[in-house]
C-alpha cells in the first residue's frame, strides 16, 4: 500500500479545498461566467495564463487560472464542480484516478508532453551509477511504472513482460546495478536528489526545481509514440461547454505552440 494514506490526506485536503472555491461563489456550470481552470503551476498554468493574457479576450473568453501543487485536488474539484476543468495530467494517470476514485473526467484536448527524466547530483551518467545505488522514484501508481519504464528503456533495470501502468519494483526481473528504489510523492522526487544516487522526476516538477531536462536529465523519455500527453480535461458532460470549445482551440493555437517552443527550449514537447 505504498500511496494510501498520503491519497485519503490529499483527498481530505481537497475537500475543504474545493468547499472554499465554491464558498467564494464560482459556479463552472455558469455557461456566461468565467471559466475555471485547475492547473499545476509549471508548465501548465503559465500556458494558460499564456492564453490569458494574449489570446482569450479576443477569442471572448473569460479565464481564470487556478493553481494546484498536487495530482489530486485539479480532479476532485473538477469532479465537484469547484472549477470548469483542469490542465495537469495524462491519460493513464487520468484512467487510474478516475477507476480508483469513481470519477468520469474526461480528456478533450492533449496539448503538450512533459519527458520524465532520471536527474542525478552525483553521477554525470546513468552507466556511472555504482551497484546497491539508490534511485528516488514516484509513488503513484501510474507515474512509479512509467519511471521503471524508463530505466528498463535504457538497460538499468528488465521488468516483466507485459507489465502495464501498474507496474512496481516488484516487477523487476534484472537489477544488474542492484539498485534500490526510494518511493516518494512525485513533487518531492526533485527534493530528494542531494539524498538519493538518483532520481526519475517527472517534467513539470524538474522545471519548478531549475532543473533543465532537455540539458540536465542523464536519460529522458522518447516523444514518439507517447502516450503521456498532457491534456484539457472536464467532467463528463462538460465537453461541449462553448467556454471549454474556446480553450481548447486556443491551447492548440500556432501562437501557443511558439510560446512552448521558445519558453521550454525542448523541456516542454508541443503535441499538436
Amino acid at each position: 500500500m505504498r500511496n494510501t494514506a498520503k491519497i485519503t490526506t490529499a483527498v481530505l485536503a481537497a475537500g475543504a479545498l474545493t468547499l472554499g472555491l465554491s464558498a467564494c461563489g464560482a459556479d463552472s456550470s455558469d455557461t456566461d461566467g468565467p471559466l475555471i481552470v485547475a492547473a499545476s503551476p509549471v508548465p501548465h498554468a503559465e500556458i494558460l495564463n499564456f492564453v490569458k493574457d494574449n489570446l482569450a479576450k479576443k477569442e471572448g473568453l473569460d479565464l481564470e487560472v487556478k493553481e494546484f501543487t498536487d495530482y489530486v485536488t485539479p480532479n476532485t474539484a473538477t469532479q465537484d464542480g469547484s472549477v470548469g476543468a483542469n490542465y495537469f495530467q495524462n491519460k493513464p494517470y487520468l484512467d487510474d484516478f478516475n477507476k480508483k476514485n469513481g470519477t468520469d473526467i474526461v480528456p478533450v484536448v492533449t496539448v503538450h508532453l512533459e519527458p520524465l527524466g532520471l536527474y542525478s547530483h552525483k553521477v554525470k551518467k546513468a552507466d556511472d551509477l555504482k551497484s546497491g545505488a539508490t534511485v528516488a522514484i514516484p509513488n503513484d501508481t501510474v507515474n512509479e511504472a512509467r519511471a521503471l519504464k524508463l530505466l528498463a528503456a535504457n538497460g538499468l533495470i528488465t521488468l516483466k513482460a507485459g507489465v502495464g501502468n501498474e507496474a512496481t519494483p516488484s516487477d523487476v526481473t534484472k537489477n544488474p546495478k542492484n539498485l534500490t528504489f526510494k518511493e516518494l510523492e512525485a513533487a518531492q522526487t526533485p527534493r530528494s536528489l542531494d539524498d538519493v544516487d538518483a532520481a526519475v522526476v517527472n517534467g513539470n516538477y524538474a522545471i519548478e526545481s531549475d532543473l533543465k531536462p532537455a540539458k540536465d536529465a542523464l536519460v529522458l523519455e522518447s516523444p514518439k509514440n507517447n502516450p503521456y500527453g498532457n491534456f484539457l480535461a472536464v467532467k463528463k458532460g462538460q465537453e461541449d461547454d462553448p467556454r471549454v470549445k474556446k480553450l481548447a482551440k486556443l491551447l492548440t493555437s500556432p501562437e501557443v505552440k511558439k510560446f512552448i517552443q521558445d519558453k521550454y527550449a525542448g523541456s516542454v514537447l508541443a503535441s499538436f
